[in-house]
């Protein structure tokens, strides 16, 4: 008989991360980040450049995000390796002024240990167009 207690794997704390995003589920989030968790956003969007900690993650980009769109998460596939966690997400923002809508495809590398997100890499296939809609967002123009 073992003592080992069985924990996620890091592909699976990903997961869950990515299925609380998908459900709007703040806590369920927050629940798979460090509480120092480092995240890098492409410097060309409004909240752009690397955020420290849980709160900095709510307030400056899930904050910046919601305040212009709604979000919209249509698929999310994570793949495990040697260098970490590789999450891709595909989705749909809206704007709340002009419900303009705009195809988001992220991907993200993972930095996962002891069952915590410590640090999230994020690349968007497009960040100056992104940029691009959340400034008409803003304006409420199309």
């Amino acid at each position: 008989m073992s003592n080992q207690i069985e924990t996620e794997s890091p592909a699976d704390v990903v997961r869950g991360l990515y299925d609380a995003l998908s459900k709007g589920d703040v806590p369920g989030v927050l629940s798979k980040l460090a509480p120092e968790v480092i995240v890098d956003e492409p410097n060309q969007l409004p909240y752009g450049g690397v955020h420290q900690g849980r709160e900095a993650f709510v307030q400056s980009i899930l904050g910046a995000m919601m305040r212009y769109a709604n979000v919209a998460i249509t698929d999310a596939e994570v793949f495990e390796g040697p260098a970490g966690v590789i999450g891709t997400l595909t989705g749909t923002l809206t704007a709340h002024t002009t419900g303009e809508k705009f195809p988001l495809t992220m991907v993200e590398i993972h930095q996962v240990e002891d069952g915590m997100v410590r640090k999230i890499d994020v690349y968007t296939k497009n960040p100056h167009e992104l940029a691009a809609f959340y400034t008409r967002a803003e304006a409420g123009t199309r």
